[in-house]
């Protein structure tokens, strides 16, 4: 089986992505040096001109150095031009926008390379010998510079070096063999050695010296990337300081409350134990209220340590909510509320115990904080495949706490000043969510209600059938 058709596992899909966003900024930081250095090079290119030109004044074909000057000078003005444009358009641009650039304008330097190569024509075996190795030495100091100048951009570089080495020992050949026929003298195919030498030795250290390049700047976005995770890990952990210590005040004093209630009742007891029937239920509820923060404490725990198994399998909704109508119709009834439901025949896959546990708090949430009116309980087709929802005619949140109500311990007062509640239910439900893969959104109007939707994957019963695995990611 061909591997290349096998699809990457999530983590190397990870690993495909960086290397490939590492590559393009990489790519994107040495165009940049690349077009930094250019108008420097032009700019030496440019004094040197006139000295090709003073040279070989009065040793060559007037006419053919004429044009070699004239074509010299357009292709800077051109060069120029294409920098100008670099700076304006393309330098704070992406790498899709820098590869566009050099793809445009790459063939400048080819072609500057060439023309620079092309003067080997006006004096190769025709000017003085002093003033051959002048402008020999020319070329050969220009190749040497665009090692440093232009080694960033390998495709330019390539471009330039290829163009000037080709152009040169076509000027050799057309001398060898049109103008002064062969054999020629031994110095001129030594002459021709040597440049092949040194053209190998350019290109060898323009590609060393982008590797090097690519490099140091594959070790500068490692350590970039390094120092974000470094922050943003030393900020999540100082934020989860401030949350452990929020959270264990918050507990303290949650706790305080029952406990310093259960000590005076038992002081109240043992000073008048004939009230002993009067005070046992007042005993009750304090305990009750101690072992619920307890309770919510432990699950919050386990949730966070991820020590929660997702037992997934078909959840029928029908049997759902008809258990979640028996367990909380009587808490409604005690406070005059209506709880109402609604549902359609179907099932969702899920774990039913955390998924009736998530449903429940919402559910008591909504009957905690409504006091007139009534409790709805739907279910309707979603868009990818149930939803759940919970509606309730209570006090509703303003747009304010709507964010912070998931938070451990973040209650909002009543109109009438007080809170009900340890602020932890909304908190087990966001992490039941996360858990189980549901999507949970919200709706509030303060002094209408609130609206909680759920939406869930909706059970496929060929599932079975085809021996899908049920595994929790």
């Amino acid at each position: 089986m061909d591997s290349a058709a096998l699809p990457l596992p999530a983590d190397s899909r990870h690993v495909v992505a960086d290397i490939a966003a590492r590559d393009d900024w990489v790519e994107a930081k040495l165009t940049r040096n690349f077009m930094r250095n250019a108008r420097p090079a032009l700019n030496s290119a440019a004094l040197v001109i006139p000295v090709i030109v003073l040279v070989l004044y009065n040793n060559v074909n007037h006419f053919a150095l004429f044009s070699w000057t004239l074509a010299a000078v357009l292709l800077m003005v051109t060069r120029y031009r294409v920098v100008r444009i670099y700076q304006r358009d393309y330098a704070g641009s992406g790498i899709v926008q820098q590869r566009a650039f050099i793809a445009r304008y790459g063939w400048t330097w080819t072609l500057g390379a060439v023309v620079w190569g092309s003067s080997m024509f006006l004096y190769f075996r025709k000017a003085p010998v002093f003033d051959q190795f002048i402008c020999l030495i020319v070329l050969v100091g220009m190749a040497g510079f665009a090692v440093g100048a232009f080694a960033a951009c390998l495709r330019c570089f390539l471009g330039y070096i290829n163009g000037m080495a080709y152009t040169i020992l076509a000027a050799m050949a057309w001398s060898v063999a049109i103008e002064r026929p062969f054999p020629g003298t031994v110095t001129t195919y030594a002459l021709v050695l040597l440049m092949l030498i040194y053209w190998s030795a350019v290109r060898m250290a323009g590609l060393r010296l982008n590797r090097v390049q690519r490099s140091n700047l594959e070790l500068q976005f490692a350590n970039a990337q390094l120092i974000a995770s470094l922050t943003e890990k030393t900020r999540v952990a100082l934020e989860a300081v401030e949350a452990k210590n929020r959270f264990i005040a918050s507990a303290a004093h949650d706790l305080r409350q029952p406990v310093h209630a259960l000590s005076l009742y038992a002081d109240w007891l043992r000073a008048e134990p004939e009230l002993v029937l009067q005070i046992t239920p007042k005993i009750v509820q304090s305990t009750q209220a101690v072992n619920e923060l307890f309770n919510s404490l432990f699950d919050l725990a386990r949730l966070d340590a991820s020590v929660v198994e997702v037992n997934w399998q078909r959840v029928d909704l029908p049997s759902l909510v008809g258990e979640l109508e028996l367990q909380y119709a009587p808490l409604a009834k005690e406070k005059g509320l209506d709880l109402r439901t609604h549902v359609l025949a179907g099932a969702v896959r899920s774990d039913p115990v955390l998924l009736k546990r998530l449903l429940g708090n919402l559910l008591s949430n909504a009957i905690r904080h409504t006091e007139r009116g009534g409790v709805l309980l739907a279910v309707r087709p979603g868009e990818d495949g149930w939803r759940m929802e919970v509606w309730d005619t209570g006090v509703g949140i303003a747009p304010e706490h709507q964010q912070a109500i998931f938070q451990e311990f973040y209650r909002v007062a009543r109109h009438n000043g007080t809170e009900e509640g340890f602020g932890l239910g909304l908190a087990i439900v966001r992490r039941l969510c996360e858990a189980l893969n549901h999507r949970l959104s919200m709706q509030s109007k303060p002094g209408q209600g609130t609206v909680f939707r759920l939406d869930m994957e909706a059970f496929d019963d060929g599932e079975l059938a085809r021996g899908r695995p049920y595994s929790h990611h």
